[in-house]
C-alpha cells in the first residue's frame, strides 16, 4: 500500500475539543477507507502569508498515512467538504 504525507491546515478558531474531534474525524476517514495512520505531528498555530477564507492563521497537522489510490480519492472528496479543514496536501513518498 502506498505511503503518503498529509498536511492539513485546520481552522485556528477551533477549541481544543473541536480540534481533537476534527483530527479524529480525519483519522477515522483514513481507517474507514482501509488505510492506516503511522505518525501524527501537530505543528501548532501558524500565521499565513496571506488571508485564506478571511482567516489569518491556522492549526497545522502533519501525518504519515498508508492508503490505496481509490481510497485516497474518497478521502480527498471528504476533506474538500469539511468546513474545518482550510487546506490540505497529499505527497506520495518514494519507496
Amino acid at each position: 500500500m502506498p505511503s503518503y504525507e498529509l498536511v492539513c491546515i485546520l481552522n485556528a478558531s477551533l477549541s481544543e475539543d473541536d480540534f481533537s474531534r476534527v483530527l479524529g474525524k480525519v483519522n477515522d476517514l483514513v481507517t474507514k477507507f482501509g488505510g492506516t495512520v503511522s505518525e501524527t505531528t501537530q505543528w501548532g498555530k501558524r500565521r499565513f502569508a496571506y488571508p485564506i477564507n478571511k482567516q489569518a492563521e491556522g492549526n497545522y497537522v502533519f501525518e504519515k498515512v498508508q492508503i490505496n489510490q481509490t481510497a485516497l480519492k474518497e478521502l480527498d472528496a471528504n476533506l474538500k467538504l469539511s468546513d474545518d479543514v482550510i487546506r490540505y496536501l497529499f505527497i506520495r513518498e518514494n519507496s
